[in-house]
């Protein structure tokens, strides 16, 4: 009996993992708009999708970067100056992508343009800190993809959300933890709703990725900067040396660093052309081994383990 179970384990494995690896035909008729294309994983997007064939529209934030990407790559790619948080912007980017396509409409759309805003304890922050990150991340995402989704539908398409571990977990204080958050409700609500129109929407959720949204020295920049405003009695209850002290904790984690860009690109490339893609992707291993993990254990184990990586602040009952 047992050696039945197990051979029935096993091709279900196979069968499971043959599925997986079916694939759509016919990329080279097919378009996709990426946005976050200046530099890191929409950059290496738009150049691995143009490689492969597909039409590439890749959305740059400045006029240096996006020039310097076409000179990299076909002719097949175009490239469109867009800033997610301006309406007016997006709404004219959506009719010139829709003259793109035609009657073919938009096969892929990958929001991955995002920012990091500061990161720092609450209590450190105002409103407005908090705004930048959540204009981008949040309603920079849901208003390109109002604006395509006509677009996509029509092409039975796909959908990919690049959000964040920072949308399972809340490691910092800052905009970036609440706005992932909000991005995983907006890709679920959205997944369930597309399922009528064919339209497949997964989530991308990546670790700690060495690029230039995680740059340490401009997060330690914005960190010092938010600091010297504060009252006395917070930098009494923190502490002077309160900033060294996090900057070594910093130094620790970049053993835990990705470097190779490549794991995201590969989730975004399944999701992409997989006849069954996945509606949620973790990718580094960091993800896939720590955080992804803890995000399903109790809240008591969790602070203690992210409890245990902050600094020990020198007065906290200070007032």
């Amino acid at each position: 009996m047992f050696f039945w179970v197990l051979a029935l384990l096993i091709l279900c494995g196979f069968l499971w993992n043959y599925k997986r690896q079916l694939k759509i035909a016919d990329i080279t008729d097919k378009y996709i708009f990426i946005t976050g294309c200046d530099t890191g994983f929409g950059n290496l997007a738009a150049r691995t999708f143009d490689k492969k064939g597909f039409h590439v529209i890749a959305a740059c934030l400045t006029e240096s970067e996006s020039t310097a990407l076409k000179a990299e790559t076909s002719e097949r790619l175009h490239t469109v100056l867009l800033d997610v948080t301006d309406p007016e912007n997006v709404k004219r980017t959506a009719q010139w992508v829709k003259n793109q396509v035609g009657e073919k409409g938009l096969w892929g759309l990958i929001n991955n343009a995002g920012v990091l805003g500061v990161l720092a304890p609450t209590d450190w922050l105002t409103v407005e800190d908090y705004r930048e990150p959540i204009e981008v991340n949040l309603f920079g995402l849901i208003s390109v993809t109002l604006n395509l989704l006509p677009l996509v539908k029509k092409a039975r398409g796909r959908i990919i959300n690049v959000s964040s571990i920072g949308g399972r977990l809340a490691i910092s204080g800052g905009g970036y933890t609440p706005s992932k958050y909000a991005v995983e409700g907006f890709n679920d609500s959205l997944r369930r709703d597309m399922k009528a129109f064919g339209v497949h929407v997964s989530c991308i959720e990546p670790g700690l990725f060495k690029t230039g949204l995680s740059d340490p020295i401009k997060a330690t920049e914005k960190k010092l900067a938010i600091w010297k405003h504060l009252s006395p009695d917070i930098k009494q209850q923190y502490g002077e040396s309160y900033i060294e002290k996090s900057l070594d904790k910093l130094k620790d984690t970049t053993s835990f660093v990705n470097v190779d860009l490549s794991l995201v690109v590969e989730c975004m490339d399944h999701a992409l052309t997989s006849l069954f893609p996945k509606t949620r992707y973790a990718a580094g291993r960091d993800a896939k081994t720590f955080w992804i993990p803890l995000s399903h254990m109790p809240a008591v184990l969790q602070d203690f383990l992210l409890l245990k990586q902050k600094v020990e602040l020198a007065n906290p009952k200070a007032v």
